[in-house]
């Protein structure tokens, strides 16, 4: 999903790695301990969906205000955006080490201001402070495992991180559901990412710094001391050799196009080849987000209501199929993008995505249209006191179902038929004693979605959706940015386009709620299908294959102008 650039490992890769972790466990100690911000990234973002039903249950002007919800789980991404660009300045200034443990203490501070949070603003600061963490960690992490890692071994090591993100949010789905029965519910959820930041802070501790930063910083003998305890004795010289020039080349580069940022900035957008890059870099970042994805994996148990199933806990079991499908889906794209290409993945991916879409849009409206009946005499059955106002106003209640009742205020709530959840319910006026009367009489009490037959099918297409999604769109975006850029530009056009990424996350889990309110489940399920339409065009007609070619002919194919066809079938082009 979210996160710094990835680098691709292919497969012999994965053989040596084991081999030579086997032989120098160090290595080892170092990718998983830096790896553990991925894991916080991935849990903090995933934990929000099933904390955030509890958070409904406790403060109800939470349950009343869907931009309240909205902002509690995008003030993570928010939050994301500021630390990833200014953790690019720490690293640089203080180093790889320091920028993980400020990433821990910002985790830490988070999950206990969030734990003890007594009004819903303290939750929303903790979720800035999470997301300052987030953003710092998801480009973090992976330079870190990158330049403390054997050059023949770092794609492997680097995907890890990747993984750790994805297992992250598969984690924070089964803590939701552990603490379902327990006394503070979302406090436990949301408290409980403070312990592995504790975990990971210790272990950097006893850590060394990178040895590149180190060599960047003129600290020679200490940048040497790390490499000898990475590599085989014969091959320390060799290494310093390499990073020397590596350094050498970089400081050149940075004296060509300037080091302040806007230098840079003027630089790429006059430069052909980098503008042309920076076109499919962003188009595949935006595209990945407005697939709506996040909405998936942030709101995937309101979903699950919406879809009919009215059970916190049994929307949080459901909810797992979506996260687990995702981490596995993300190594199935390890042994299929460097077999089959990125583009192609892409488009193939895209066209699963709009399906899916579409079809949920139209199981929503099909749901919403056989909804139950609102029954008078069900509505009067705790007093006329207890009906829903507006229904007791409408002109033509006999018209309503299940849909208009909650639709008509975020005050009115169904309460299903004792018999039969699909026969006619009653409308009734939401508060905690009416709720605790409806479910008395072993009733299920209804505030976001309606008792539906169409309920297990929209989980199918829900997991059928992150099966399209997670092998193609989930990472090959990440690594068209790790290739799409000449050498001197890489850092700063991939940050350009995860910028690009972070904001349209924000725009898209911002207004998710809102839109459901406004348009309805299946309109804008349908917006996505649009959106994922309009990216699948950009996507061909901007987006080249770089699968196979060195970055010399990807620079020398962006320089002559990309002309779009469904599948590269040339691995390489004349560079002459």
């Amino acid at each position: 999903m979210e996160g710094g650039g990835i680098i691709k490992p292919d497969k012999t890769e994965y053989t040596e790695c084991w081999r030579t972790t086997w032989e120098t466990p160090y290595i080892m100690r170092l990718a998983l301990s830096a790896g553990i911000g991925g894991l916080l990234f991935g849990y903090d973002t995933g934990v929000i969906s099933g904390a955030l039903l509890y958070i409904r249950d406790d403060y109800k002007s939470v349950d009343r205000q869907t931009w309240l919800q909205e902002t509690i789980v995008s003030m993570a991404v928010a939050g994301a955006i500021m630390g990833a660009a200014f953790g690019g300045l720490i690293n640089d200034k203080y180093g790889r080490k320091k920028s993980i443990l400020l990433a821990d203490i910002l985790f830490f501070i988070g999950a206990i201001v969030m734990a003890a949070a007594v009004a819903p603003w303290m939750i929303i600061l903790g979720r800035i402070f999470v997301g300052l963490g987030v953003g710092m960690a998801s480009m973090t992490a992976p330079l870190y495992i990158s330049e403390a890692s054997p050059a023949r071994i770092r794609g492997a090591l680097v995907s890890t991180n990747g993984l750790l993100i994805t297992g992250g949010q598969f984690l924070a789905y089964l803590i939701n559901l552990a603490f379902t029965k327990a006394p503070g519910t979302w406090r436990w959820m949301l408290g409980v990412a403070g312990v592995p930041a504790a975990v990971q802070f210790v272990l950097m501790l006893s850590l060394p710094e990178s040895p590149r930063w180190l060599y960047r910083q003129d600290k020679v003998k200490e940048a040497r001391a790390i490499l000898e305890k990475i590599y085989p004795e014969n091959e320390v010289e060799e290494e310093m050799k390499a990073l020397q020039s590596s350094v050498e080349a970089e400081k050149a580069d940075e004296g060509s196009i300037g080091k302040d940022f806007f230098s840079k900035l003027k630089n790429i957008w006059g430069n052909i080849v980098v503008r042309r890059g920076l076109y499919a870099g962003i188009t595949v970042q935006v595209a990945q987000q407005f697939v709506g994805i996040n909405t998936v994996m942030y709101y995937s148990p309101t979903i699950v209501q919406l879809a009919g199933f009215a059970s916190n806990k049994t929307a949080l079991a459901l909810s797992l199929i979506t996260s687990g499908l995702n981490a596995v889906g993300s190594v199935v794209s390890m042994f299929f993008v460097d077999r089959y290409g990125r583009r192609r993945l892409m488009i193939i991916s895209m066209f699963g995505i709009i399906i899916c879409l579409v079809a949920l849009s139209i199981l929503f409206f099909e749901a919403s249209d056989h909804a139950p009946p609102v029954s008078s005499l069900e509505s009067l059955h705790f007093g006329r006191n207890s009906t829903c106002t507006n229904f007791l106003k409408a002109s033509n209640p006999s018209s309503w179902n299940c849909m208009t009742c909650l639709k008509s205020s975020s005050d009115c709530a169904f309460c299903s038929n004792g018999d039969n959840k699909h026969l006619p319910g009653a409308c009734f006026a939401v508060t905690d004693e009416i709720k605790g009367l409806c479910r008395g009489e072993h009733r299920t009490w209804y505030t976001k979605g309606c008792p539906s037959k169409f309920g297990f099918f929209a989980v199918l297409l829900l997991g059928l959706y992150i099966i399209s999604y997670s092998p193609g769109m989930g990472t090959a975006p990440w690594i068209v940015n790790s290739e799409i850029y000449p050498l001197r530009y890489r850092g700063i056009g991939g940050g350009i386009a995860a910028v690009s990424n972070w904001v349209s996350n924000l725009i898209v889990s911002e207004t998710f709620l809102t839109l459901t309110e406004a348009i309805g489940s299946s309109s804008t399920f349908l917006l996505f299908a649009g959106f994922s339409t309009i990216g699948l065009v950009a996507i061909y007609m901007l987006v080249p294959e770089t699968k196979g070619l060195q970055l010399e002919e990807v620079e020398k194919m962006l320089e002559k102008g990309f002309r779009p066809r469904l599948f590269c079938k040339k691995k390489s082009i004349d560079t002459k």
